[in-house]
C-alpha cells in the first residue's frame, strides 16, 4: 500500500507542478483552502499577487487562512472587503453573465465575479483559480460517506457534467482564467487514481481529496492541508446572503409573490433568496419555461439534461 501511495503522490506532485508552472498569470484567486494553497506553493518563487474576496458585513471563514498561506509563501495579498451593496450589484451582473437564477451557483460565483472584476480594475489580464479539484478528487461533503462503488459512479457522473462558470465570467469581463487542476495531464491522472485514495480516513476522520492532502501536507501549513471543505460562499461570507434575504423579504410578501409567480409564470420558487434572483433573471431574460423540451425541471420548467440537478434554478434532486 505504501509503495502505491508513494508512486501516486510523486506522479500527482509532478503533474500539478508542471501544470501550475505552465500558467502565465501573475494573480491567484486565494481562498486559503487546499486547492488555491497548492497553487500558491508551486508559484511562490514567482512571487505572484493574490486576491481574497471577503464580505464585510457577514461572517467569513477564509480570512485567517488566506493570511496564513500568504505569510507562509511570502505572497503579496490584497484583501478585497466588499460591502453588501457591492455584492447585490455584482449579483445582477453575475445573473446577466450566467443566465440563470440558481441560488447556489449565484452565491458561489458572485465571489468569482468580484475577484475577476477586481483583477480587471487593477490592470491584470488574467487570474488563476483552483477550479476542478473538488470534482476530480471528491472534495464535496456529500461524497464522503458513499461506498467505493457509489463513489466511483458519482465521481464519473460529476466529471461528465462539470462546468465552471468562472470561465464565462472571465470571458465576459475580458480576463483569462487559468485553472491548473483542469489541465489535460491532471485530468488523465485523476481518472486513474483509485477512489479509496480520494476519500479515506485520517486519524479517525473521513476526508475527501485525501490524496491531495496527504501529498501536500509537508509543503503547506497542516491546518490548511487538513482544513475541512468550506464552500466558496462560506469562505467569503456570501452564505450570509440567505439570511439577509430572509430578513428583508417579509414572509407575507414572499408567499404572495410565490403564488403570483406560480400562477402567472408556472414557476415554483423555493426560497426568498431565489425569488430575488428570479426577479432579476425575469427582468433580463423573461420566462425560463421551456415548452418544447422533453425533460423539464418540476420547479422552473426549464430543460434539464440527464441530470438530477437543474442548472437554471438549482433544484436538487429532481
Amino acid at each position: 500500500m505504501y509503495f502505491i501511495l508513494d508512486k501516486v503522490s510523486k506522479n500527482l506532485y509532478k503533474v500539478l507542478e508542471e501544470s501550475c508552472n505552465s500558467c502565465k498569470s501573475n494573480l491567484i484567486s486565494l481562498s486559503g483552502g487546499l486547492d488555491s494553497s497548492i497553487i500558491a506553493y508551486f508559484l511562490k518563487q514567482r512571487k505572484p499577487n493574490a486576491v481574497a474576496v471577503i464580505a464585510e458585513d457577514f461572517v467569513s471563514t477564509d480570512l485567517t487562512y488566506c493570511q496564513m498561506i500568504s505569510k507562509e509563501m511570502q505572497l503579496p495579498l490584497s484583501i478585497y472587503n466588499v460591502k453588501t451593496t457591492t455584492i447585490l450589484g455584482a449579483i445582477e451582473d453575475t445573473i446577466k453573465i450566467l443566465k440563470n437564477f440558481n441560488d447556489i451557483e449565484i452565491r458561489n460565483n458572485v465571489v468569482m465575479y468580484l475577484a475577476i472584476k477586481w483583477a480587471k480594475d487593477n490592470g491584470e489580464k488574467s487570474i488563476i483559480t483552483g477550479d476542478g479539484a473538488d470534482e476530480l478528487f471528491a472534495g464535496y461533503s456529500f461524497l464522503i460517506n458513499k461506498s467505493e462503488e457509489e463513489l466511483e459512479k458519482e465521481i464519473k457522473r460529476i466529471c461528465s457534467i462539470m462546468h465552471f462558470p468562472t470561465q464565462k465570467i472571465g470571458k465576459a469581463l475580458g480576463i483569462t482564467v487559468e485553472s491548473p487542476f483542469l489541465n489535460d495531464a491532471v485530468l488523465k491522472l485523476a481518472e486513474k487514481i483509485p477512489v479509496n485514495l480520494k476519500v479515506r480516513n485520517e486519524k479517525k476522520k473521513r476526508y475527501g481529496k485525501w490524496i491531495l492532502r496527504k501529498t501536500f501536507e509537508k509543503y503547506i501549513p497542516h491546518q490548511i492541508a487538513w482544513r475541512e471543505k468550506s464552500p466558496m460562499q462560506e469562505g467569503s461570507g456570501t452564505s450570509g446572503l440567505t439570511n439577509l434575504f430572509n430578513s428583508i423579504i417579509n414572509e407575507e410578501i414572499f408567499v404572495e409573490k410565490k403564488l403570483i409567480t406560480e400562477k402567472e409564470d408556472g414557476v415554483i420558487i423555493r426560497s426568498r433568496e431565489s425569488m430575488h434572483y428570479y426577479e432579476i433573471f425575469k427582468k433580463l431574460f423573461g420566462s425560463p419555461v421551456d415548452n418544447h423540451a422533453k425533460n423539464t425541471c418540476p420547479y422552473c420548467k426549464h430543460e434539464v439534461e440527464n441530470s438530477k440537478f437543474c442548472r437554471m434554478c438549482g433544484a436538487f434532486p429532481i
